[in-house]
């Protein structure tokens, strides 16, 4: 009962972001953990595990790798590869390797996931559909513009047999598409996809949301780079985002990925 209060206590000082004081109380209870329950008890290892998270915060890499190693081989021989500790673990590693550039790293980290999540969950869970989403990110990070067109299709296809078609992830999914096509000079197929997306935003969303207005920006941006000419003749998107016409736009629109 202490050991886990200790790890409470340690999650609740790496969210309030006092990482000096949340890593002596994780040592503490990996300590204890370690002597009352074993190396590879599943509790063991979720301290082992959120050590690392709070090594990566304060920028100990390596030391975060090696105990993410250490919480994914140990969760495997406790738990087994398809738990949702060792998909954490999994997606807290090659969210590092990405982070150092180590992309082969990372998307081998990807790839392992994936498999994994299609054997335990199947095609079309949520949570293999956004490993999907991530190493489409990833592919997109190393230039690799037809895998990443090929990873989006897979990603709608099963998000719309688990989800339906109106899900927010869908339209996000459609959003970043839009993205992609523009980025491979697709323009016309870019602004069918905007427009899909930003109907669907609208419907579920509201105009006003964040999400919303992200993809008015992006469509805003399409129609810029075509020197304008839908922007001039009709004012709509230009006004969502600037609406006293001044060049102030809204602080929250965030450009790029929805």
């Amino acid at each position: 009962m202490v050991l886990g209060g200790l790890h409470g206590l340690g999650i609740l000082f790496s969210d309030y972001r006092k990482l000096k004081e949340a890593e002596a109380v994780y040592q503490q209870a990996l300590t204890g953990k370690e002597k009352a329950l074993g190396l590879n008890h599943n509790s063991t290892l979720n301290i082992v595990n959120n050590l690392g998270l709070l090594y990566e915060a304060k920028g100990r890499l390596k030391d975060a790798e090696k105990l993410y190693q250490r919480a994914l081989i140990g969760y495997k021989k406790s738990v087994g590869p398809d738990h949702p500790s060792t998909f954490d673990t999994v997606n807290n590693l090659r969210n590092l390797y990405s982070d150092q550039g180590k992309l082969k790293e990372a998307e081998a980290m990807y790839q392992r996931a994936l498999s994994d999540k299609e054997k335990a969950l199947g095609l079309n869970h949520i949570s293999t559909l956004n490993t999907v989403n991530n190493l489409r990110n990833l592919h997109l990070d190393q230039g690799k513009l037809g895998k990443a067109e090929d990873i989006y299709q897979q990603a709608l296809a099963g998000y719309q047999k688990s989800i339906g078609s109106d899900h927010i992830s869908i339209l996000d999914t459609f959003n970043n598409l839009g993205i992609l096509k523009k980025c491979q000079g697709n323009v016309k197929e870019a602004e069918e996809i905007y427009q899909r997306a930003l109907l669907g935003k609208e419907k579920a969303l509201g105009p006003d949301h964040i999400s919303t207005l992200n993809t008015v920006n992006n469509l805003r941006i399409l129609y810029k780079d075509q020197d304008g000419v839908k922007c001039d003749k009709d004012g709509t998107l230009a006004k969502k985002i600037d609406p006293d016409g001044c060049g102030h736009t809204n602080p929250f629109v965030h450009v790029g990925v929805g």
